[in-house]
């Protein structure tokens, strides 16, 4: 029988390995029960007719019995009926002719174990072990396709890391004192350029990983179904051949059964392998369904949207990973190209084999196929990887390769401080790897190699290197001008204001309470009085499932609970009278020493939540403790704090407390606000290194993450590490 067309299971079936391997595997086991049906007819042989007619009819139930699973498979989506494959048919031919051959010597028993059971055996064997082949290339597959599932779940899990680490910036931005703002600014910057890069590289791993799972389920699985399908049809093939010598020993060995035998070759090979196939593939033939692409998934707590990001600093961190796909774009394609032919040089050999052009072992060769194809698939998927991101890119922001100065960089270890040129920060280390160029001397580290510009001046002098690098060193270190390069000025980003981070921003101001270390020695500060109002503080809900981040500085609406900071000096008409509450003795230089009631004038009263105010006693100038001084002259309204819980805010009270209590030892010049976190969940110590907490407890935050996933905390005056996603701050 002729096949119009010629079913290819990797085109109809798509992502059934299973159904065919299960279908596969069935077949080659049946080769079993055809080589066992023949050796048990050879036992029987020398009982003539009775026994063969027994033996015949064992089988035809044995084939009643897996004809439906033979012919269509265990699950088919429509039931055959009464239909049989084409093998199935051929087979049950040839049970009605030993029904007919009710005579069978010796002679003819031998012949069937040697040169039917045996070999049937053996090629069985061959071609389970073929099959195991595809089965075991199938799981690798699958594992790499996971292995890229697996990664963007990485890159994910990186991305919000990254919004986190910025969020946490931000919060340390809006509680450093004015010294340090610039800095902390400068730091939260530098994270939100390092968070968008993250973000596009997320971007970038999602197209990749979608490129992957579009070949492996339209071209690496296709092409393993369809070699199964091969290997079922090379099986159908030998059993014609072994069914066909069958056939001709009963010919010369049996004369009396010559016509049946010769009906029987007739039938034999109308078999075609296709018929079987084109079965299976119409009675399982069914809807498929390919697994969605992957979309961007906001970070829970940097609310953002799914473009790529094109400031100046993500074009520049673009420009460079185009550059570096677009260098390797090349020698990728050309070592594919290599790789193909090398299967395809393959496949001919193993062809050759079916054919009885070549007597190596199908085998040996299907393993080399396998091993040819998994290095042709890595640097497929490499060049894939170049050409989406290239593609990813270009569509975006154009091709910014074009122009580009490249640095000429190469990995070096440096022995002496070096500090990069992008950053300004040491490069650190116990090797100090970085990289420098080897043209004009631009040194950076290794984190910082894809955000440096392509704006490489050429091969320089070692003269004009030193002056470049001191240029480079000067503009890297530079703050940023007043009305540029601020918070308000980066790309917006869409996120959702919160009472609670408002609040929470309000309350963390400098405490009052605050201690300082005086000559090796530390005093107790004066209790607060009770009748002051406590900072206004809110805490936050516990297990929160999702943290949004506080709102941008425009979105906060002045607290008219909070007087506005100063924005003129204090003239001499306007100076503020004091009386010194306590008497001082200056510990540094700065500092000036008054007595106990002394009248001061107010210079520079503590707008800035520091606990220290600057006076003038006399012709002498100096800083005393906030706490130390009476406010007695009547003058305009002081600068407020910022912060609602700094000492500038509470100084009344605070005053009225130290009155009664004596002198207060005040804050050390310089120092930062006590910060406190709040416990989200229990915790157990599982070293002397970390703390316990149970949840809602509250410590002093000494360090809100050492870059291991671990906090510094302060309890019971004992600084140790606990969980940094177990605690918020407060």
């Amino acid at each position: 029988m002729e096949v119009d067309i010629a079913p290819q299971f990797g085109a109809e079936l798509k992502d059934g390995f299973k159904n065919v391997n299960a279908w596969v595997s069935g077949g080659i086991a049946w080769l079993d029960d055809v080589q066992q049906f023949y050796r048990e007819r050879s036992a029987i042989e020398k009982e003539y007719a009775a026994k063969l007619s027994a033996l015949a009819k064992k089988y035809f139930e044995k084939k009643a019995k897996k004809s439906s699973s033979l012919s269509v498979g265990d699950t088919p989506s429509i039931t055959p009926g009464s239909l049989e494959s084409a093998s199935m048919t051929t087979w049950g031919v040839q049970l009605t002719t030993l029904e007919s051959r009710a005579s069978e010597h010796d002679t003819f028993a031998t012949a069937l174990v040697a040169n039917l059971a045996d070999p049937l055996k053996a090629v069985a064997a061959r071609y389970e072990e073929l099959r195991k082949l595809h089965a075991d290339y199938a799981a690798k597959l699958e594992k790499e396709r996971d292995s890229t599932y697996s990664d963007l779940r990485k890159m994910k899990g990186k991305y919000d890391s990254s919004c986190q680490e910025v969020e946490n910036r931000r919060k340390k931005t809006e509680g450093a004192f004015d010294h340090g703002k610039n800095k902390a600014r400068i730091a939260f910057e530098q994270q939100q350029g390092d968070m968008r890069n993250i973000k596009n590289t997320y971007l970038i791993s999602i197209n990749v990983t979608n490129k992957q799972k579009e070949m492996y389920y339209h071209e690496y699985v296709p092409e393993l179904l369809d070699s199964l399908q091969d290997l079922s049809q090379t099986r159908v093939a030998k059993l014609n051949s072994i069914w066909t010598l069958a056939a001709t020993i009963e010919t010369d060995t049996l004369t009396r059964s010559t016509e049946h035998l010769n009906h029987l070759s007739a039938e034999i090979p109308r078999n075609n392998p296709l018929l079987d196939s084109m079965m299976f593939v119409r009675h399982n033939a069914g809807a498929f369904q390919e697994p969605v692409d992957f979309l961007f998934e906001p970070s829970p707590v940097w609310l953002d949207d799914g473009s790529i990001a094109t400031d100046d600093a993500a074009a520049i961190f673009l420009r460079n990973v185009l550059m570096k796909s677009k260098a390797s774009l090349t020698e990728h394609r050309r070592e594919l190209d290599k790789k193909r032919k090398e299967v395809d040089n393959a496949r001919k050999v193993r062809q050759s084999i079916h054919d009885g052009k070549d007597k190596r072992d199908e085998v040996e060769i299907v393993r080399a196929i396998f091993g040819l194809q998994e290095g042709m698939h890595e640097v497929e998927r490499q060049k894939v990887n170049a050409e989406v991101e290239v593609s990813t890119i270009t569509s975006v922001v154009g091709d910014l390769s074009l122009g580009a100065r490249n640095h000429n960089f190469k990995g070096q270890t440096f022995k002496i401080p070096t500090n990069c040129d992008l950053c300004g920060d040491r490069i650190w280390g116990l090797s100090a790897k970085g990289f420098d160029c080897q043209d004009c001397g631009y040194t950076c580290h290794s984190k910082c190699e894809m955000k440096v510009p392509a704006d490489c001046p050429g091969e320089q002098t070692k003269a004009d290197k030193k002056k470049l690098k001191d240029e480079r060193q000067k503009a890297a270190h530079a703050a940023p001008p007043a009305n540029g390069n601020s918070t308000s000025d980066l790309p917006r980003m869409s996120r959702s204001n919160t009472v609670n981070s408002l609040n929470s921003t309000l309350s963390s101001g400098y405490s009052a309470t605050a201690h300082r270390s005086i000559s090796g020695t530390t005093e107790e500060p004066p209790p607060v009085a009770t009748d002051s109002k406590p900072p206004v503080s809110v805490p936050a809900p516990r297990k929160k499932n999702r943290i949004v981040a506080p709102p941008p500085g425009q979105y906060v609406k002045d607290d008219p609970d909070i007087p506005p900071a100063a924005t003129t000096p204090v003239s001499k008409s306007t100076e503020q009278k004091g009386r010194m509450l306590y008497a001082y003795v200056e510990h540094s230089d700065g500092e000036i020493t008054v007595t106990d009631g002394e009248e001061v004038t107010i210079l520079e009263p503590d707008a800035d939540g520091s606990g220290w105010t600057r006076v003038r006693s006399g012709v002498k100038e100096g800083l005393v403790p906030t706490l130390y001084v009476e406010i007695t002259a009547v003058s305009p309204p002081r600068p407020g704090s910022t912060y609602s819980a700094s000492s500038a805010s509470i100084t009344g009270s605070v005053i009225a407390a130290a009155k009664k209590k004596g002198p207060a030892v005040a804050p050390k010049r310089g120092a930062k606000k006590l910060k406190y976190a709040e416990a989200l969940y229990e915790y157990t110590a599982s070293s002397e290194a970390e703390h316990s907490m149970s949840e809602g407890e509250r410590f002093v935050l000494i360090n809100a993450d050492t870059g291991d996933g671990w906090a510094d905390v302060e309890k019971g005056g004992l600084v140790r590490s606990v969980p940094a996603n177990y605690i918020q701050q407060i």
